[in-house]
């Protein structure tokens, strides 16, 4: 089982910057994607960003430029450094592991709480 703890979420005013962190633990195999997805209220969860145990990453449109995502194979953590931050920035962000072995698994952590104020 893999189990993920978010951390660094906060209140901040628009043009803030925050640095989320995502621990993972339990049973993670090699070639893995992490990633950080967010859900605003009355919305579906995105992705915001992910990347791969290479080092391969993807961004949605609306953070490029803002937003780096980064990792740690050695700590199994990834990061989410967030520039400029907006209101519309405003989620609950969710760590994301997932893992294809035999079958496809996907993990969540609890998420933290972003707040941009105007």
């Amino acid at each position: 089982q893999v189990q993920l703890v978010e951390s660094g979420g906060g209140l901040v005013q628009a043009g803030g910057s925050l640095r989320l962190s995502c621990a993972a633990s339990g049973s993670i195999f090699r070639g893995n994607v992490m990633g950080w997805y967010r859900q605003a209220p009355g919305k579906q969860r995105e992705l915001v960003a992910d990347i791969t145990s290479g080092g391969r990453s993807n961004y949605a449109d609306s953070v490029k430029g803002r937003f780096t995502i980064s990792r740690d194979n050695a700590k199994n953590m990834v990061f989410l450094q967030m520039y400029s931050l907006k209101p519309e920035d405003t989620a609950v962000y969710y760590c994301n592991l997932r893992q294809s072995v035999v079958v496809v698994a996907d993990y969540w952590g609890q998420g933290t709480q972003v707040t941009v104020s105007s």
